[in-house]
C-alpha cells in the first residue's frame, strides 16, 4: 500500500524547494496550498464562502483572496470557519489523487498547515523543514512583496517550529540547497528501506 509522507514547515522554510527536488526524483508530490486555491475557485466552494463571509469578498465571480486573508488572518474564529469549508474538500481531492498514484511506494503531501488541518493523522511519516526566522522573513518579503509585520501575523497562525519538530519523524535543517538535498536523500534511503 502507498505510504503518505507529510512535508511541512513554517512559511519561507523551503518546502517548495524540497517538493521540487522530490518531484525531480520522480516522487509524486501533492501541493496542498495550490490545490486548496484551485478548490476555492470551484462554484460550490465560492458559494459557501460567499454565504459565510459576505458578497464583498467576491470579485468577478472569484474570491478576492487578499480581502479574504485580511478578514480571517486576524480572527481565529473566522479562520476556523474558512478551514472548515476548505479542508474537507482538499481531503476528498487528495484521497482521489492518492488513488491515482497507488502504485508508488510512497507519495508526499506538502502542506504548510499539515498539523493545524489534522492532515498529519493520515500520514505514515512526517518531515518538517526548519530554517532561521530571519532567513524565512527575508525570503517571504522578497517572494510575496510584502512587509515583515504581515508575515509575522501569518506565522502567529501557524504552529511553532518546536511544536512541529516534536510531532515529526524527520527534520531537515534548511541552511543551503546542497545540504538540504543531502538530508532529503538520507531520509529517502530510510523510507525506501522500511
Amino acid at each position: 500500500m502507498t505510504k503518505i509522507i507529510g512535508l511541512t514547515g513554517g512559511i519561507g522554510s523551503g518546502k517548495t524547494m524540497v517538493a521540487e527536488y522530490l518531484k525531480s526524483l520522480g516522487i509524486p508530490v501533492y501541493i496542498a496550498d495550490d490545490e486548496a486555491k484551485n478548490i476555492m475557485n470551484t462554484d460550490e466552494v465560492v458559494k459557501t464562502i460567499c454565504n459565510t463571509f459576505g458578497k464583498e469578498i467576491i470579485y468577478n465571480g472569484t474570491i478576492n483572496r487578499e480581502k479574504l486573508a485580511q478578514l480571517v488572518f486576524n480572527n481565529p474564529e473566522k479562520l476556523q470557519k474558512l478551514n472548515n469549508i476548505v479542508h474537507p474538500e482538499v481531503k476528498k481531492h487528495f484521497d482521489t489523487w492518492v488513488e491515482k498514484h497507488k502504485y508508488f511506494p510512497f507519495v508526499v503531501k506538502e502542506a504548510a498547515i499539515l498539523f493545524e488541518s489534522g492532515s498529519n493523522n493520515y500520514c505514515d511519516a512526517i518531515i518538517t523543514i526548519t530554517c532561521p526566522l530571519e532567513t524565512r522573513l527575508k525570503r517571504v518579503m522578497e517572494r510575496d512583496k510584502t512587509d515583515r509585520e504581515s508575515i509575522l501575523k501569518r506565522i502567529e497562525n501557524q504552529w511553532t517550529e518546536e511544536q512541529r519538530i516534536a510531532k515529526s519523524d524527520y527534520v531537515i535543517h534548511n541552511m543551503s540547497v546542497e545540504a538540504t538535498k543531502k538530508q532529503v536523500d538520507e531520509i529517502l534511503k530510510i523510507l525506501k528501506n522500511q
